[in-house]
């Protein structure tokens, strides 16, 4: 007999299992194409049925080797060798669904055909359409017509045709691609990528389009006659990036096109010119590399061009520009490790210029202050009881100094031979894993040595921070310290927390002699040793007072007592203009009081000034907590002394015998919307001496961060006061506003204003701003301060990321 014919549905173990497990796995294989997600772009997106798009599919009780066949009829051929499903056919297998009209299955050749609003549910809720498709036996050859799919993140596709010339290349012709919503009420998407024809080479792990079209709102945008990428699919693979345009007025406009150049499994290569309308281009390269140990990352960046300011205005000669910032951390084993940062650039406004980004980070064991490069070599050695680091470090500063704010012209940048070269730095703690007299033993030492090149004092005008041309003042300190606490509850919960501290120091300094000093017969060379300690006990006590609704309120006073050595302030003078002597001070130069160290028995941050004397430190706390979050805390404390201390700056407020008050706040006054504030005020006047507030917000209409920043002289003797505030307004549900302002109240001005409009929907966000920054640049007359004005365009495309880099 010829054929047979079967109606109805059925599940058996017989060779008609061959239909149903050829075509499901046959239709693994078209999805491991259309995943390629990049821009598989022309056909109808609307008819694509939507499929929800679930995390795992129902178990179906048919376990990984069961089957299910379902038709209204099935044709078996024997001669022809063929069997054909035909009438709502409906197959599973291993937790793929296929549905379609026809199915036809050759056992002679293996081909399997399928017909017929062919559909293809895989286990993950993504899903496959065709008219027609076709696959043989091996399932490394087929073809389908009036190909769609609907992939993971809502992502969509369509093709007049799908071919798959073997298991490594694949091809789209005529093809759409878009993540974003598609009806027939809304046939347009809002951007989609066409093209004639892409093809994926798995073997290469590329992806190749010929005449490729990127549309917003069915616009064509940008056209492409041939490109290529990496295939998304691969883990890490050679390829264009994404590339970023601006324009500013004193490179005009930039286009950045980066290149990943992969080496190896464990390196690569971001190569990324920068070419400019108005001056020479410039190159940046950025090289990573793992090893089994550790990592390290370099970037850098040359160009060969004059200098340039804001305006574009070229003056000086040509010369080489570059810059470097590099790092690295290997571990040697489970308690050694050591590593390096390299941070280096020939301009002091080059990163400004050429607008590198990411620039001021932490690459090493000591982070990187704003406009000032640190390189450092380290060692480090830690374990449970123990931490021992061994370090040198060198630090080149790009700030302005000499600056003129009525006429906006500065001297020069910071010199810097006039920073010392830290090396070697050691600093090693310990603790016994036992208690010593029942309480919290550390040992602690240092040791350091600094060399200049340059000094850091001025001969005429006196207040330049550096002077070149003269040696500066080198020095060598040995620290070692011990510090003891412990703490009790005694009767209804004072806590009572005695403590101890002991500290030698000894220095040797090399001064810096100006001649006026020669003349005085000032030594050149200096040895200086002193002995600290200091005593004292912590209290508290907290009061709780619940609330309804499931606060509370927690009310705690607090007090220190401490007795010890006097202050001390190393008396060497390093160097004499006139009347007027520098003392010995390296580290100890930032010291603000506040409410971080307001109970700490010595509030210097380092250790050539020492806070000593007999004092009494004294505040209180307050905490409410309520219900949705809300709430909020404030801490007044301030110092008392037996006496007037000369040693301590007279900016900090600790000199006399009663300390300025600090305050500390912040508040939650309903969810999203938290305030702080930190200040000094006068111990006589309570005017404010130092402010620092601010105010975050976060609503459905939008966010905002601002900051408020008054300082009466700062740890460089000059007046700070300054704004800043950033936030984005919801218009509507899809356009909104963007704004950041800095304004520097002292010199009164704004130092960068930035306006934006942004366009998000479900797949796209598009921005465009005006940034205006006021900043020092080289000028063929000096350092002055102008205007830099950019425009930003960003576009950021859903499962392609932004066009920045």
């Amino acid at each position: 007999m010829g054929e047979s014919l079967l109606p109805g549905s059925f599940m058996t173990e017989t060779r008609h299992s061959a239909v149903c497990r050829a075509l499901l796995l046959s239709g693994a294989a078209w999805l491991t194409f259309a995943c390629t997600g990049a821009a598989n772009a022309q056909q109808s997106l609307v008819n694509i049925p939507p499929v929800p798009v679930v995390s795992a599919a129902p178990s179906d009780g048919l376990g990984d080797e069961g089957y299910y066949l379902e038709a209204d009829l099935l044709i078996r051929d024997e001669q022809a060798e063929k069997m054909t499903a035909r009438g709502s056919v409906e197959a599973r297998y291993q937790g793929r669904t296929l549905r379609a009209d026809e199915v036809v299955y050759d056992s002679k050749t293996g081909a399997v055909v399928a017909n017929g609003h062919v559909q293809m549910i895989n286990p993950d809720g993504t899903a496959e359409f065709a008219d027609h498709l076709e696959v043989d036996k091996d399932m490394k050859a087929g073809f389908a017509r009036n190909f769609a799919a609907r992939l993971d993140q809502n992502m969509k596709l369509a093709a007049v045709t799908a071919v798959r010339r073997n298991e490594n290349i694949q091809e789209l012709n005529q093809a759409i691609y878009t993540p974003c919503e598609v009806c027939a009420e809304k046939p347009r998407p809002t951007w989609s990528v066409q093209a004639d024809k892409i093809v994926q080479d798995k073997q290469r792990q590329l992806v190749y389009y010929k005449n490729a079209v990127i549309r917003l709102w069915g616009a064509p945008v940008v056209y492409l006659p041939l490109f290529w990428h990496p295939d998304p699919q691969a883990k890490r693979s050679s390829g264009f990036l994404s590339p970023r345009i601006d324009f500013s007025r004193g490179r005009g406009v930039s286009y950045q096109q980066p290149y990943l150049q992969v080496i190896s499994p464990s390196s690569d290569v971001v190569i990324t010119p920068q070419i400019n309308s108005q001056v020479n281009p410039f190159l940046n390269v950025n090289y990573r590399k793992r090893f089994y140990s550790g990592m390290l990352e370099a970037r850098g960046g040359f160009t060969y061009d004059k200098d340039f300011d804001i305006r574009g205005d070229r003056f000086g000669q040509s010369t080489a520009r570059s810059y470097i910032l590099a790092k690295g951390k290997f571990d040697i084993d489970e308690k050694w490790k050591w590593g390096f940062s390299a941070e280096r650039v020939s301009d002091a406004v080059l990163f400004d210029k050429y607008k590198i980004n990411d620039v001021y980070q932490q690459r090493g064991l000591f982070t990187s202050d704003d406009r000032r490069l640190v390189s450092q070599l380290y060692t480090t050695r830690q374990d449970e009881r123990s931490w021992l680091s061994v370090s040198a470090v060198s630090v080149q500063g790009l700030r302005v100094v000499g600056l003129n704010a009525t006429t906006g012209t500065a001297n020069a940048f910071e010199n810097s031979g006039a920073f010392p070269l830290i090396g070697p730095l050691v600093e090693g703690r310990w603790e016994p894993s036992a208690p010593v007299l029942g309480g919290r033993l550390r040992l602690q030492g240092t040791g350091v040595m600094l060399n200049r090149s340059e000094s850091q004092y001025g001969e005429a005008p006196y207040f330049l921070p550096t002077y070149k041309g003269q040696g500066g003042v080198d020095s060598s300190r040995a620290t070692l310290q011990g510090d003891w606490r412990t703490s009790a509850i005694i009767g209804n919960g004072l806590k009572v927390s005695p403590f101890a501290q002991a500290r030698a120091d000894a220095y040797a300094i090399k001064t810096y002699v100006t001649p006026a000093a020669a003349a005085l017969g000032d030594e050149t060379k200096q040895n200086y040793t002193r002995a600290l300690g200091v005593g004292g006990v912590d209290f508290s006590l907290p009061f709780y007072k619940p609330l309804g609704g499931g606060g509370s309120v927690v009310l705690e006073p607090l007090a220190q007592v401490a007795i010890g050595s006097e202050s001390s302030r190393v008396p060497t003078v390093v160097a004499r203009n006139g009347t007027t002597q520098y003392l010995y001070n390296e580290d100890s130069q930032t010291l603000e009081f506040d409410e971080t160290n307001l109970f700490q028995a010595n509030k210097s941050p380092g250790f050539d000034l020492y806070e000593g004397g007999q004092r009494l430190n004294v505040g209180g706390r307050a905490t409410v907590n309520l219900s949705k979050g809300r709430g909020g805390t404030i801490l007044v404390g301030r110092s008392f002394r037996t006496k007037f201390d000369p040693l301590l700056p007279a900016r900090a407020g600790l000199q006399s015998r009663s300390s300025d008050w600090v305050v500390a706040a912040t508040a939650t006054p309903m969810a999203g919307i938290t305030g702080f504030v930190r200040t000094r005020l006068d111990a006589q006047t309570q005017e404010i001496h130092r402010i620092e507030t601010g105010v975050n917000a976060s609503t459905a209409r939008g966010w905002a961060v601002v900051r408020y920043l008054k300082d009466e002289l700062d740890t460089n003797g000059n007046r700070q006061e300054s704004f800043e505030a950033i936030a984005e307004l919801k218009l509507t549900k899809k356009w909104s506003l963007t704004a950041l302002g800095s304004r520097d109240m002292v010199s009164d001005l704004w130092r960068r204003r930035d306006l934006g409009v942004a366009y998000q929907d479900d797949c796209i966000r598009i921005d465009v701003i005006y940034q205006q920054e006021d900043r020092y640049a080289s000028t063929a007359s000096g350092i002055r301060l102008q205007p830099d004005r950019t425009v930003v365009f960003r576009l950021t495309l859903a499962t392609l990321g932004d066009t920045g880099y």
